[in-house]
């Protein structure tokens, strides 16, 4: 006999959390006829996985029984100690291993930010659009949320001004480097105003890193950590760049808010994978991360490159575009009087998925807004398809 939950049995906190309308689609990607845009995913191709078993092999023959072990909630020390090295010598960030916290993803380090952080009510700001991963997230702990708007080259620092000046925020969540949905880069100049002004107000800034490293002109900008350390947290990812099935992130961050992420990292799940923390730290050693990102960066620029040209050359003028210099995404606002999710029922007809954008705002969402996918798709494919939406914009 199987018992039915009242809907009222449920915790308050569960009732409003929006589903993820990108999982949800994906079950439809499965299906091989289908051209998705709609996933951030890397392309398979290019996952290390020769490298990876090389890296297992020896950890298994070496270190297997502490591999296979428990051990610290913080993460193996000396995976720490490399992403503390990264930092040291790409931005020269006085950052030490007990400020890194190893996560499962980037994306636990999110939830982790919410339970230390979020109480009810608390006033929490999001760019406009956002990432719907940290919405569901950051839904659970019920914030009032607050947006600030894109610009081409990040958040309107006027307007973030204006909005603290009227109401105060806990904390303000952003991806800097080419944002997800949008593809949008914040330039140094706005980096620099937005940690100011964020300072002022004594705000938690939370810069959320997947994609940094895929930079087309392999230009790295300062993150907003260097000009606020003390109230900015950092998270990084080796989903993007090595293979997301690692589920391997990492949070940055001062050693008290470290302490407090640790005792809910612990109420959550331990500790994160310890055999997948060997396996990557000795594929790191072995083997240069720089040129396989190179190797990404390469692959990424020209499949963006074709998408780019099919944008250019098959859409509308009317239709608007972001013009990606890194990452995995662009972002369409289609003209007045379309739907993105009118042209995704289309689309699908064609055999076709992508994202539509109203997925990714926390309030009166831009219909006509989509997200769309370069860097898993092959390009003769991404042409024929990209030309067959093209078709269907009125």
């Amino acid at each position: 006999m199987i018992i039915q939950a009242n809907s009222q049995q449920f915790a308050a906190r569960v009732r409003n959390v929006p589903v993820s309308f990108i999982r949800e689609i994906l079950k439809v990607a499965s299906d091989p006829d289908i051209v998705s845009f709609a996933g951030g995913l890397p392309s398979p191709d290019l996952f290390p996985a020769e490298e990876l078993g090389e890296s297992a092999k020896r950890v298994f023959s070496k270190r297997g029984v502490q591999a296979l072990q428990y051990s610290s909630t913080e993460g193996y020390l000396l995976l720490r100690e490399y992403i503390a090295e990264r930092y040291r010598q790409r931005f020269k960030l006085n950052i030490s291993a007990e400020q890194i916290l190893i996560t499962n993803g980037s994306q636990q380090a999110v939830d982790l930010i919410g339970k230390i952080f979020i109480d009810p009510g608390d006033n929490v700001m999001l760019e406009r659009a956002s990432y719907l991963g940290a919405l569901q997230c950051f839904s659970i702990f019920q914030p009032v949320f607050k947006e600030v708007n894109l610009e081409r080259d990040g958040i309107d620092t006027a307007e973030l001004e204006d909005q603290l000046n009227v109401a105060p925020i806990k904390l303000f969540y952003c991806i800097p480097n080419f944002q997800n949905p949008t593809g949008v880069q914040y330039s140094l100049e706005k980096r620099k105003t937005a940690a100011e002004i964020l300072r002022r107000h004594k705000a938690i800034v939370i810069g959320d890193d997947p994609y940094g490293e895929i930079s087309f002109d392999k230009q790295h900008i300062p993150p907003l950590y260097s000009f606020y350390p003390e109230k900015t947290i950092m998270l990084g990812s080796f989903s993007k760049i090595i293979a997301p099935g690692l589920r391997l992130g990492w949070m940055v961050a001062n050693r008290e808010i470290i302490k407090k992420a640790t005792v809910m990292k612990q109420a959550s799940d331990l500790q994160s994978g310890n055999l997948s923390q060997y396996i990557l730290y000795d594929f790191l050693q072995n083997n240069s991360l720089d040129k396989h990102i190179e190797t990404l960066i390469a692959a990424y620029k020209k499949k963006c490159t074709t998408m780019m040209g099919c944008l250019q050359n098959y859409f509308p003028e009317s239709v608007k575009f972001t013009r990606s210099k890194g990452g995995m995404f662009t972002w369409l606002t289609l003209p007045e009087g379309n739907s993105a999710r009118e042209l995704l029922q289309q689309a699908l007809k064609e055999r076709i998925i992508f994202v539509p954008g109203d997925s990714f705002y926390a309030s009166e969402p831009d219909h006509r807004t989509l997200r769309l996918n370069y860097s898993n798709v092959d390009e003769p494919v991404m042409r024929a398809a990209m030309y067959k939406l093209s078709r269907l914009i009125i």
